[in-house]
């Protein structure tokens, strides 16, 4: 349960953005070109008939918190209710979708993953950097912030969090405990952005938990056990 130096620094934002992505404050014509082409292949792929309203690179890639391990997040913006009027309905389905396209593909781009997210053009946002990859301008552009003060409480609380995890990955029948500490952890992170945005040490303590590899190991272990639960063995049946 070791949070490492570099793993603390990585939370300190860049002076400024990626110059493997960006020409100033404009994407890098030939980036730009083979994100919209990997979007528009994955909305063939989602097989739906409303409108492709806008495709957005949004994340800490079009912001000045990257990493080396950050990833390209790649929003289509779609209006769910053309789809259906059922926007849970939807909403599961697209979700669906991105996952299977996700585990697929492993697409790279200047040595980062393309991550695909069918977003509701309803849906509130509360990234500091969200750039229009079909208008090739800025949404929302990102903030320069000059230190972070909540280093340490964000730390804090992904201590505790990666201690809960670990009893919970021990313990006996997982998957509804680890369907709470999922949801525990994306509400913290939604209530901190909402409050006090990307630096928030509920969004910085999530970061500190996706570096050190903690939600992976919820996914991995909630997966595994489900593959077990619906497996039947040659004996099983009879």
């Amino acid at each position: 349960m070791v949070i490492t130096k570099s793993q603390i620094l990585s939370l300190v934002p860049h002076k400024n953005l990626s110059t493997k992505v960006w020409e100033g404050e404009k994407l890098i014509p030939e980036i730009k070109l083979k994100l919209l082409k990997i979007a528009q292949d994955f909305y063939a792929y989602l097989g739906i008939n409303a409108p492709l309203l806008d495709v957005t690179l949004t994340g800490s890639l079009a912001n000045f918190n990257y990493t080396t391990e950050s990833d390209f997040d790649l929003h289509l913006i779609i209006d769910y209710q053309a789809v259906d009027e059922n926007e849970d309905l939807v909403e599961k389905f697209l979700s669906a979708k991105k996952t299977v396209w996700n585990n697929k593909h492993d697409i790279k781009i200047k040595g980062h993953e393309v991550e695909l997210y069918a977003q509701n053009n309803s849906e509130p946002h509360h990234s500091t950097g969200v750039y229009s990859i079909i208008k090739d301008m800025w949404i929302e552009q990102p903030q320069r912030v000059r230190g972070v003060n909540n280093v340490e409480p964000a730390k804090k609380k992904a201590k505790h969090l990666m201690r809960e995890i670990n009893i919970i990955l021990k313990s006996q029948n997982r998957m509804p405990r680890i369907e709470k500490m999922k949801e525990k952890i994306r509400n913290m992170r939604q209530a901190g952005l909402q409050r006090a945005g990307e630096y928030s040490a509920e969004n910085l303590a999530f970061k500190l938990l996706r570096r050190t590899s903690y939600i992976k190991k919820l996914y991995d272990a909630y997966n595994s056990d489900y593959d077990a639960y619906m497996s039947l063995n040659e004996n099983s049946i009879k």
